[in-house]
């Protein structure tokens, strides 16, 4: 008898956490910056500063003056990036984006490999076609696996070729490794904001983790709206 008393507490246990990681997805190790660390950099000094306003070279997706800015920091291998992008984002898009309430806007935090960075890149060389959304998109619509070759460098260029991209103007720009920097920076400052797990969302600076439902978006976006 005296073994079963910590059978149920164990369970409960266990079960906390399998929920928890139902909804944010961690590859560790990851460092956790809330803060910049002493000695860091002026840009590193400064994030937080313009860090939850749309920026000149931000990807927005509905009205940019709306009175909400959702901000999410994603990874385009993350299958809970792809869970959000199929349920949550879709009921956003309808009930605030498309009303102009919203507007959402997508940063890289690419964490889960390489082929995290080279579909970031890839989306980000699209965006010069003014195909963007529709590569992130087809990204999370082709989601199969991490680092088994999904995002391999020519497949991201035949995603090019099926949106009807020039081709040649493409891999170009993807081939230069161009925009490496530029996702290696979005992701450190990340980092530097206290995310740690994807996807991560900012709503007007407060942060939701994880592929929560709608509903507490929702609830998050209302309150913002009632002020």
């Amino acid at each position: 008898m005296e073994d079963h008393k910590f059978l149920i507490p164990s369970s409960i246990i266990l079960a906390g956490v399998i929920i928890a990681a139902a909804v944010l997805y961690v590859r560790m190790p990851i460092v956790e910056k809330v803060a910049a660390p002493v000695g860091a950099s002026l840009a590193q000094q400064n994030v937080g500063r313009d860090a939850f306003k749309i920026r000149s070279d931000d990807f927005v997706l509905g009205n940019p003056t709306a009175k909400v800015v959702l901000i999410e920091y994603g990874d385009f291998q993350c299958p809970f990036c792809g869970r959000f992008f199929k349920t949550t984002e879709q009921e956003l898009k309808e009930t605030y984006i498309k009303e102009g309430k919203a507007a959402l806007v997508w940063r890289d935090f690419a964490f889960l490999g390489e082929e995290s960075f080279r579909a970031a890149e890839a989306a980000k060389c699209a965006a010069e076609h003014g195909k963007f959304w529709e590569y992130h998109d087809h990204l999370f619509n082709n989601q199969k696996g991490e680092n088994e070759g999904a995002f391999a460098d020519a497949n991201l260029k035949g995603f090019a070729k099926a949106l009807g991209l020039n081709e040649s103007q493409f891999n170009s720009c993807f081939d230069s490794g161009k925009y490496r920097k530029a996702v290696e920076d979005e992701s450190e400052e990340g980092r530097l904001l206290g995310v740690n797990g994807t996807p991560a969302t900012f709503v007007n600076g407060k942060l939701i983790s994880g592929a929560q439902p709608f509903s507490v978006f929702e609830k998050a976006i209302e309150e913002k709206l009632e002020k």
